[in-house]
């Protein structure tokens, strides 16, 4: 291991865990060492490419590494489900990509300082469009008290691979549930549209509440203390529009522009749950070197 660092491994060499990847090279705290899938690939080969071990035995491997101690499952709602107890059972710590929920949600701007309170070793990145539209959601909430929120998450149909079609279901069930439960509001919907625009355009994401307290002065200030907060690890992450006020009705539109490290600027959708997800693992990352 790398003074300071921390060995992970992924599983799932498709688009998520090959950027996963060229993420964690730019890590201060995390230590790519292993790719694991169920097949040769090109994601496979591509790690291999660049040093790194590799394996075709998918979360077994990455069980049996006693070097890994984080790993990052980069597969689909089923896969996880079916492997997340292997992981456990080798005492890894998880950061789960698909909407699987085995463990809690979590959006590291919200709520991962009070997961890491709970001994945690499962932690849910919900999904992209939660990723970028729960922090809204959740600003808005702690100011206002969101009776409803609905969210709209519209991506380029190109940077939506065979896991994000497969998992559509779950992400707009998963979604909604994130809006619950960790962004507060009493009730709410989620909808995903896949644009197929040539060029393709930046992920955009709508967000629409009903507030039982519109202050307009404290939202639009709890608002732009929450893109900064994202901004810390996701760059790209801006108000497109900033927020509009009808009454009770506060609407609220996001872009979220990738940081290109493997894949095209406009796959922000991919690049928020990666950039996501890596964020909370260099927490804990740090706490394990710090003995905690």
């Amino acid at each position: 291991m790398s003074e300071g660092k921390i060995k992970v491994g992924i599983i799932g060499p498709g688009n998520i865990g090959s950027d996963l990847m060229f993420k964690i090279r730019k890590s201060k705290y995390l230590e790519m060492h292993m790719m694991a899938g169920r097949r040769m690939s090109a994601g496979i080969q591509r790690a291999a490419d660049l040093g790194y071990k590799t394996s075709i035995d998918g979360y077994e491997a990455l069980a049996a590494d006693p070097e890994i101690k984080i790993v990052f499952d980069a597969t689909s709602a089923k896969a996880h489900l079916a492997g997340a107890p292997v992981l456990k059972a080798a005492g890894k710590v998880v950061f789960d990509l698909t909407p699987a929920a085995v463990g809690p949600f979590v959006v590291p701007c919200v709520n991962l300082d009070k997961l890491l309170e709970m001994d945690t070793d499962n932690f849910n990145m919900v999904t992209c469009g939660a990723q970028a539209t729960i922090p809204i959601a959740y600003a808005i909430n702690r100011v206002a008290d969101t009776e409803y929120c609905e969210i709209v998450a519209a991506l380029a149909s190109k940077s939506a691979g065979p896991g994000t079609r497969a998992n559509i279901d779950e992400f707009t069930q998963t979604t909604a549930k994130g809006l619950r439960e960790v962004a507060g509001a009493d009730s709410s919907k989620a909808i995903i549209i896949l644009n197929p625009a040539e060029p393709p355009l930046m992920m955009t994401n709508t967000i629409y509440s009903i507030v039982k307290n519109p202050d307009e002065k404290a939202i639009t200030e709890s608002i732009n203390a929450i893109v900064k907060d994202v901004q810390r690890y996701v760059p790209g992450y801006s108000l497109r529009v900033p927020p509009i006020f009808d009454g009770n009705k506060v609407t609220v539109i996001v872009q979220v522009r990738g940081a290109g490290d493997f894949l095209p600027e406009y796959s922000g959708n991919l690049d928020i749950i990666n950039s996501a997800a890596i964020a909370s693992a260099e927490v804990v990352a740090k706490r394990m070197l710090e003995g905690k």
